[in-house]
């Protein structure tokens, strides 16, 4: 099984990302890839601290070698995030950024979200162009959730309408699809 790693960016009070990161996990398990989910409100990464670039591997923190290891052994990745200010949030964007060669020949589905009717495609945006900065490739399948609050219950759990199951069956195919063939060009050096 490929090992399928999903990233909750949002670290704030009162946040909604675990809710929607707990149910796309429960639904990747279903999908053929043996499952993590990395909330960053957990993890709590300070702002980038290593001395050296990390194109250079030679970190100093623990943290910063306990995130190498966990990104490193992933064959895809999910990316649960909101919009903030027109892009996603800060968290995701450091997190991104205490490594290079770790995201790289990944592919990367991406699951957004908003209070509002945009459904965080403009963080998808800006999500992208990052990603494809660090040689992860991301999905043109993805889901995009607006409204947020009209798909979480009064049990505070997220359920999903049939287009966005129909959507996310599809991010799913594709990302699977997607890792079989980036595994090999990984593993062509």
């Amino acid at each position: 099984m490929y090992k399928l790693k999903i990233i909750s960016s949002t670290v704030r009070p009162g946040r909604k990302g675990p809710i929607v990161a707990k149910w796309i996990t429960e639904t990747a398990q279903n999908h053929g890839f043996e499952v993590e989910l990395l909330d960053l409100g957990e993890i709590n990464l300070p702002l980038m601290n290593e001395a050296v670039h990390p194109i250079m591997r030679q970190y100093e923190h623990d943290h910063s070698k306990q995130w190498s290891a966990k990104i490193e052994e992933a064959d895809a990745f999910i990316f649960v995030t909101a919009e903030y200010d027109y892009s996603y949030p800060a968290s995701l964007k450091n997190a991104l950024e205490y490594l290079v060669h770790e995201w790289a020949y990944k592919p990367a589905g991406i699951v957004s979200y908003s209070a509002g009717p945009f459904a965080g495609v403009r963080a998808v945006m800006s999500l992208k162009s990052d990603l494809l900065s660090l040689k992860t490739v991301s999905l043109g399948e993805m889901v995009n959730i607006p409204m947020l609050h009209q798909f979480i219950n009064d049990e505070n759990q997220f359920v999903a309408d049939e287009k966005l199951n129909t959507a996310t069956t599809l991010m799913f195919n594709q990302l699977l699809r997607w890792t079989k063939g980036m595994k090999a060009i990984k593993e062509d050096k």
